[in-house]
């Protein structure tokens, strides 16, 4: 079963809770893939109630993040997308308010505030090049 995806959901408005499961998912998605709401429970390592991740869950799957599949009577849980793509539209929705859609802008800022060094520009330089190099 897939939820549907709200691809205009900010990833900046996730909750810390919600972001505490989206990286326990994505870490198990690596390994065994789904993850059941008392797996959840457990591997946070928080005292939380059943009914309030299992309402994490159904939040996170309503926003597009997360889908399930139905083994007996569980629910597995997986990512819909992987944490790059979550990063990447997170980036984007900053590079729109405040850089006017500007990469550049954003790049910028980034080597203004020491965010980024010479070091990871070149490499960021390098793996732009290659791109371009595959496209074609």
């Amino acid at each position: 079963m897939k939820s549907s995806t709200i691809n205009g959901h900010d990833p900046a408005e996730l909750g810390e809770l919600e972001l505490s499961v989206m990286q326990l998912i994505w870490q198990r998605a690596i390994g065994d893939g789904a993850i059941s709401a008392e797996q959840v429970r457990e591997d946070l390592g928080r005292p939380l109630k059943d009914s309030t991740v299992r309402t994490v869950l159904r939040r996170l799957e309503d926003k597009g993040y997360l889908t399930h599949t139905v083994e007996g009577r569980t629910y597995l849980y997986r990512p819909s997308e992987g944490p790059q793509k979550v990063a990447g539209r997170a980036v984007k929705r900053i590079i729109d308010w405040f850089c006017n859609g500007s990469v550049e802008a954003l790049l910028v800022g980034m080597v203004d505030s020491e965010v980024l060094d010479q070091k990871e520009l070149t490499r960021l330089a390098e793996r732009i090049a290659a791109a371009k190099k595959g496209k074609k």
